[in-house]
């Protein structure tokens, strides 16, 4: 593996949700749950949800771009989630889920707006309402919310919500599935 690491910042709905996804895929290293995209320094959960922030929740993705692309990282936001709907993913409504890819630069920048040129309008049409905005601060979610859904899976929200999500999202991308 390549001594290079890159960091990837996405928001689409829960950050469980998220989470749950990326971390299962060959070349990601760490995904944190988190905040960002707002302008209250280190908010709180309660606070983002009360959605005073301006943040979404999002992940900081650690990758090794030897083994993945953040253009392969993004086709898989985009199968994952619905960047269609405004401020909303399913029955989580507000700001705070919002479709967002919060770039490191102008090379994650470009490459975000080649994919939502090809490959998310064609899997969505021209209704994509994802934003692409620079990262200025990315914080960490409090620590129960870290690793939620291994945690936690028998738990409503997992079963009901992201059970479904990772099973489709398994079946999709099989071939890129740690072991």
């Amino acid at each position: 593996m390549s001594a290079t690491r890159e960091t990837a910042v996405l928001g689409g709905g829960c950050f469980w949700c998220l989470e749950a996804v990326f971390e299962q895929l060959q070349g990601v290293e760490k995904v944190v749950s988190g905040y960002a995209g707002g302008f209250v320094p280190n908010p709180t959960y309660d606070q983002v949800c009360g959605e005073g922030t301006g943040h979404a929740e999002v992940v900081q993705v650690t990758f090794d771009p030897s083994v993945i692309s953040y253009r392969d990282l993004l086709e898989v936001f985009f199968t994952i989630h619905d960047p269609t709907t405004p401020n909303r993913q399913g029955n989580d409504e507000g700001t705070q889920y919002r479709s967002t890819i919060l770039y490191a630069g102008p090379a994650q920048k470009a490459t975000a707006e080649e994919v939502m040129r090809t490959f998310a309008r064609e899997a969505w049409g021209e209704k994509v309402v994802t934003e692409i905005a620079p990262l200025k601060e990315f914080y960490p979610a409090e620590s129960h919310h870290q690793g939620y859904y291994r945690r936690n899976p028998s738990q409503g929200y997992c079963r009901v919500v992201i059970a479904p999500k990772v099973a489709k999202f398994r079946k999709a991308w099989e071939k890129r599935l740690k072991a």
